[in-house]
């Protein structure tokens, strides 16, 4: 393992961010090659958390965009205080200004709001730019994104072209709901974050959680089966967390199947979902317990 990985995991760990080898060397390459990073796989992951991770990591500030459908640059980028630029031609209306100069000075930052990228790349300290979960955004979006992503300036046609003071470290992540364009993978490094290993999740509860190891282990092993099956919301690793401070907090011992049923909430949230693991509770324990 390269030293600087190694490093970077340890730090991580420090941090309480459970982090495989994979994951830690694309990250490390993404801060040495100011590259944007795109992350994919399954909701519940880590995904948005390693965002938050790095952050922390670089004493970064952390700037979330939260993408859904209907985005666009006015949410997104910027937008004119309007009412401001009203007043402030209502004020002026005795004063003998040109109305090119008028225009130019109420186009200027005094009347700008800006938005989440337009704040990443104007900062005065370099900052961490989360554009989460992308693939809920249109594609017409996804498209204007290329420009920053590329080229680190944002084009606003008031003002001209604005360009990066500081290179923000930019993770974006996806879902897949639906594929990206190509234009913007390449773009992009990229990394599949999948369903941790059993070790991997049992280490990350033992980590923010702690508790008898037994009862963890044979919870985690419920999760993992919960997992194979075909629920409406396949559980992530929050709900495992939550669902072990639950039984902390019940002090569980072990996991009996009335201590499951009245505690399913936890890590499933269809009650469709509840019904049918409560249904075929005793095989399922019988072979995680195994």
């Amino acid at each position: 393992m390269i030293p600087e990985v190694k490093e970077l995991i340890d730090r991580f760990d420090q941090l309480d961010y459970v982090v495989e080898e994979e994951l830690a060397t694309v990250l490390f390459l993404m801060l040495k090659l100011k590259k944007p990073l795109l992350l994919e796989g399954p909701p519940g992951v880590g995904k948005t958390e390693a965002a938050n991770i790095i952050a922390h990591y670089q004493g970064h500030e952390l700037i979330r965009l939260q993408c859904y459908e209907g985005l666009d640059v006015s949410t997104s980028v910027y937008e004119w205080n309007y009412q401001k630029q009203l007043l402030h031609i209502k004020l002026s209306e005795k004063e003998k200004i040109s109305s090119e100069a008028q225009e130019k000075f109420i186009f200027s930052d005094e009347f700008l709001l800006k938005r989440p990228l337009l704040k990443a790349i104007t900062s005065d300290k370099p900052a961490v730019l989360l554009i989460d979960e992308i693939d809920r955004a249109d594609e017409e979006f996804e498209a204007f994104l290329l420009e920053l992503l590329s080229d680190f300036q944002i084009s606003i046609p008031e003002l001209g072209t604005i360009k990066a003071k500081h290179k923000p470290v930019v993770i974006l992540t996806s879902n897949r709901t639906r594929d990206l364009s190509d234009a913007l993978k390449r773009r992009c490094l990229y990394h599949w974050v999948d369903f941790p290993t059993f070790d991997k999740e049992l280490a990350i509860v033992e980590k923010h959680v702690g508790g008898e190891v037994e009862i963890l282990q044979h919870l985690v092993r419920f999760v993992e089966y919960l997992r194979g099956q075909h629920l409406q919301k396949t559980p992530g690793i929050a709900e495992t967390i939550d669902w072990a401070r639950a039984l902390i907090t019940l002090n569980a011992s072990t996991l009996s199947p009335e201590l499951i049923e009245s505690t399913l909430g936890c890590v499933l949230k269809s009650q469709k979902d509840i019904n049918e693991i409560k249904h075929s509770l005793t095989s399922i324990l019988e072979e995680t317990s195994a």
